[in-house]
């Protein structure tokens, strides 16, 4: 199956950096058919919208006249990254909601991906991400790669969060699914990729409910539940047993601290079930382990997502 050829670039309006075009053009010129990057941008005055003085087809122009400048600024900053390998287009549209174009746009032309920057703080040296990149992830159907910088480190790491010991069908499909990404992405970005799984803490009020109950007992077995789990989905896809790390924890803990302790370039989350977001990666939760990540982010669906904004089909 063919990864990430018809990529979806999102400009940065503020910057005359570009790191997820970048990371596109990293990808495109690795991929081993011919890739397609739109280089997109959705920009809104609410000014243009509003100048009563104007006629209609006079604040038509004017929005025109924009979109054509910065066109012309977006092929500026092709221009560099321009090569034989691969196709460029420069796409500009009026949208007053930045996620819902870009979305739209996914629809359009059947994207496989987007990739988008991230903001990073100056000071405290972690990532920002701002309203459009939640929305990305809680509704764009197509992957979402939240790119921190341009530089791309060698010997790059990837990590990727598996939910092992699970039999419900859409973690096992995951699962699968995050490691054919990251075999593509290791391959194509010279990294190496690791698999990481948490399990959870044995509730302290168990002991206090049930007396006769030994937590070392409990610990110890769903410890090796995990493991031999996890065991047997390195040994389904080839990993050896030190590309494998499980440990106890809650994920917005064991994420960060693994991703951190490998110097990690990306991390791999999925993001399954309800509402399109697992319990697992759900609300305040995926907002914690994505904080604590001062790495590129690759938020994944599972087959069959329905995103909410979906075209009809009527």
């Amino acid at each position: 199956m063919s990864i990430y050829n018809n990529i979806l670039v999102v400009a940065n309006l503020n910057s005359e950096e570009q790191p997820a075009l970048v990371r596109a053009v990293q990808l495109a010129k690795k991929s081993r058919s011919r890739s397609r990057i739109s280089f997109f941008l959705s920009i809104y005055d609410f000014s243009y919208d509003m100048t009563s003085m104007l006629s209609h087809d006079e604040r038509d122009a004017m929005r025109r006249g924009v979109i054509q400048q910065r066109e012309e600024w977006m092929k500026t900053l092709a221009e560099p990254f321009t090569d034989d390998s691969f196709d460029l287009e420069i796409k500009v549209v009026w949208h007053n909601r930045p996620y819902v174009a870009i979305i739209e746009k996914v629809f359009e032309d059947s994207h496989d991906i987007v990739i988008k920057a991230t903001r990073k703080h100056d000071i405290l040296e972690s990532v920002i991400f701002t309203p459009t990149d939640w929305h990305l992830i809680r509704k764009c159907p197509a992957p979402v790669l939240l790119v921190k910088n341009s530089d791309w480190p060698a010997n790059a790491n990837i990590v990727a969060s598996v939910h092992v010991g699970s039999e419900n069908p859409t973690h096992i499909d995951l699962n699968d699914c995050m490691i054919q990404q990251l075999d593509s992405l290791t391959e194509r970005l010279g990294a190496t990729g690791y698999l990481v799984n948490s399990y959870p803490v044995t509730p302290a009020n168990i002991t206090i409910e049930l007396p006769e109950f030994d937590p070392a007992t409990y610990t110890d077995a769903v410890r090796g539940h995990h493991l031999t789990a996890m065991k047997a989905l390195r040994q389904k896809h080839g990993y050896a047993e030190e590309q494998t790390i499980v440990e106890q924890g809650l994920p917005e803990d064991i994420i960060p601290e693994v991703a951190k302790k490998l110097d990690a370039a990306m991390v791999i989350l999925g993001t399954t079930g309800r509402t399109g977001l697992s319990a697992v990666f759900i609300g305040n939760t995926a907002e914690h382990v994505i904080d604590k990540i001062n790495s590129d982010v690759l938020a994944l669906k599972p087959d069959g997502y329905i995103s909410p904004l979906a075209p009809n089909e009527e």
